[in-house]
């Protein structure tokens, strides 16, 4: 793979496909208040946290509340031939949101209703704009809870889009597994249903795969339908310090391969910790760490953390540090999804060019290590966290957005992190999408063959290209 593939992205190729007037009319009349023109609205959803800073705004932003209303807005601009743009949270970390060739925003958040609740199946029935966060909140009673965690307190819309993970991805899987069903806008305005609330089926074509992970650029998803969990009897975690990154990477690879059914297991490195402690005010070790639950009934619990324990100690780890009430777990989790924003206020100004990856977890230490050891050489500010226990890790470097030098040394650093998961049987991004950070690494991991036919499918479902274009691979 040559280097030029990437870094050719670093700066997005803008192509506007303005919006007409006629087009704004029809979208005043048809809204009224729920359409804005206002430029402070325009660039609130015309950013993300991605490092990319000079993409112009959407030309409106729709705030849709049902779906008949994300079906007349892609009607109004499938007559126009214009870009829609959907809209979550705006925590998209590869620039999924950016409106590259103009367009219309779709803001779902509105649409945040927990539409039915199936205990005794196990499923639950959302709209979009409902975040993970709200839908553990009105499910507890149930003794159920949703386990996707991937940090951010993402709409489960676009967790569906982006087929997220996060923490829990280890024991519980990811957006993958989750989603049974879907309702969809398509680029015609045309709302269709895909999957059933069974737990399989045969029939036809898997539509709801294609959807889960398509990152808006086939239709707009509003509704959800996903697999719930029952609460463990048991929940306990606890934190293990290690000398080096190697030995934790090595006691987490370990841990599998034994097949322990670890439920969370996160890999922090020093700089990371650093941060955190200053962002939340704690008083970790600051050493590479590894941060871990466990669930199941209290025999299992006990079970699993006295295996893991052993094997840590084996490579060098100090003895666990325990959190075994709600607050405690909370504390400790609260500070590892901060991790990201605590990391970037640790240089005031600076902003996060990040990556991640996921190798097979055989492979995640020679990832991981020599991935650590380029970034120390460069002399740039980085983080590392990490999804470890199914290989997944994340770099982020924080650059000055001023200098131009910081940007091409941290590109080429985020494109040697990918060439070499790439290089050892991994994927150039474990959840965070492709978006259009990663559209040359699609052709170098997929081939050209596997891309054509994704375009082949995009162009038969979306013929004008008006469903965020310019992401995953280019029409």
């Amino acid at each position: 793979m040559n280097a030029p593939t990437q870094l050719a992205h670093v700066t997005p190729e803008i192509r506007q496909r303005p919006a007409p007037p006629a087009l704004i009319d029809a979208l005043k009349s048809r809204f009224g208040a729920q359409f804005s023109e206002a430029m402070a609205v325009r660039e609130q959803h015309g950013r993300d946290e991605s490092a990319f800073t000079t993409v112009p705004p959407p030309a409106g932003v729709v705030f849709a509340e049902s779906t008949q209303d994300v079906q007349d807005a892609v009607a109004l601009c499938a007559q126009h031939k214009v870009p829609v743009i959907p809209y979550g949270v705006g925590s998209s970390l590869e620039g999924h949101l950016l409106a590259v060739q103009g367009g219309i925003s779709i803001d779902l958040m509105r649409m945040n209703q927990v539409l039915a609740v199936n205990a005794e199946d196990l499923t639950v029935t959302v709209q979009p704009g409902v975040t993970r966060k709200q839908l553990n909140d009105e499910i507890k009673s149930t003794g159920l809870f949703f386990p996707i965690d991937p940090g951010a307190d993402a709409t489960l819309g676009g967790m569906s889009a982006t087929r997220a993970s996060g923490t829990n991805a280890v024991r519980y899987g990811t957006m993958r597994e989750n989603v049974l069903a879907l309702e969809v806008v398509t680029a015609q305005g045309e709302a269709i249903r895909t999957g059933t609330r069974a737990r399989k089926s045969s029939a036809g074509y898997d539509l709801t795969r294609l959807f889960v992970g398509s990152e808006g650029t086939l239709g707009v998803i509003t509704e959800i339908t996903l697999r719930l969990y029952p609460l463990p009897e048991a929940v306990s975690a606890a934190i293990c310090s290690f000398p080096s990154i190697a030995d934790a990477v090595n006691t987490v690879i370990q841990t599998i391969q034994l097949g322990v059914p670890i439920a969370r297991v996160e890999l922090i490195d020093a700089n990371s910790v650093r941060a955190v402690n200053q962002h939340s005010k704690l008083s970790l070790r600051e050493e590479p760490m590894l941060l871990m639950e466990f669930h199941g009934s209290p025999a299992s619990v006990k079970e699993q953390a006295e295996t893991v324990q052993e094997i840590a100690r084996d490579h060098q780890g100090a003895d666990f540090e325990w959190a075994d009430t709600p607050e405690e777990r909370t504390r400790l989790w609260t500070a590892r999804h901060n991790a990201y924003f605590a990391a970037v206020q640790s240089r005031p100004g600076c902003r996060c060019i990040t990556t991640d990856t996921c190798v097979p977890i055989s492979r995640l230490a020679d990832a991981l290590l020599d991935s650590v050891a380029e970034a120390d050489a460069s002399g740039i500010p980085y983080f590392l966290v990490g999804h470890v226990g199914d290989g997944n890790f994340h770099m982020g470097y924080l650059i000055d957005p001023d200098s131009d030098d910081e940007r091409t040394r941290a590109e080429r650093l985020n494109h040697q992190v990918v060439a070499r998961a790439l290089a050892l049987g991994g994927t150039c991004t474990g959840e965070h999408g492709v978006g259009l950070h990663k559209m040359g690494f699609l052709v170098d991991e997929a081939g050209a063959g596997a891309v054509a036919m994704m375009r082949t499918i995009k162009q038969a479902l979306d013929p004008d290209n008006i469903m965020n274009p310019g992401k995953v691979f280019a029409v």
